[in-house]
C-alpha cells in the first residue's frame, strides 16, 4: 500500500491514551484497530452522513502495515477516505501520521473492507444511495475503484 497524504481529504485527532501504550513505550499493535475505528466512525458521521440506525456496516477484513513506532509523546492524526466501492462492500483506507515540527509523516497504513449490512435481516444489503453517492463525491472519483 503506497499511500500519498495529498490523496487524503478526511483528517481526524486521535488521542492516545497511556493505556494504549505497551512495555516497550510504543503503541500496542492492537490498538491500531481501535484507531482506525474511531476515524472510519468519524468520517462517517462528519463527511458521509451515515445514518448507522437505518443501514449498518460491518467489518469483514483488516490489513495493518507498522511502518514506524507510535509513542506516548507523538501528536497523531489519521486520514480516511474510500478507495473501492462494491454493491454491498467498500474499502476504506487509513493512516495514521505523526505530526512533527517538519511535517507529517505516515507511520501506519490500513485498509478495512466494510459490508453495508441489516441487522434485522442478519444480512449484507446494498450500500444506500445516499451514502454510495457521498463516498464518490467526497473522495472523488479518480480515486475511487467502482467495482459495481
Amino acid at each position: 500500500m503506497s499511500e500519498k497524504i495529498s490523496d487524503y481529504k478526511y483528517k481526524t485527532a486521535v488521542a492516545i491514551r497511556f493505556s494504549d501504550i505497551d512495555a516497550v513505550g510504543h503503541v500496542n499493535n492492537a490498538t491500531y484497530l481501535t484507531y482506525f475505528e474511531d476515524a472510519r466512525l468519524n468520517y462517517w458521521r462528519e463527511i458521509i452522513n451515515w445514518d448507522l440506525k437505518e443501514s449498518g456496516v460491518i467489518v469483514g477484513r483488516s490489513e495493518v502495515n507498522y511502518l514506524k513506532p507510535i509513542m506516548l509523546e507523538d501528536e497523531i492524526v489519521c486520514y480516511v477516505r474510500t478507495t473501492r466501492i462494491g454493491n454491498s462492500s467498500f474499502d476504506i483506507m487509513h493512516l495514521l501520521v505523526r505530526v512533527t515540527p517538519n511535517g507529517e509523516e505516515i507511520c501506519t497504513t490500513g485498509k478495512t473492507v466494510c459490508i453495508s449490512y441489516d441487522y434485522s435481516a442478519n444480512k449484507s444489503v446494498p450500500i444506500p444511495q445516499k451514502e454510495r453517492h457521498k463516498m464518490i463525491e467526497y473522495d472523488e472519483p479518480r480515486l475511487i475503484l467502482n467495482t459495481n
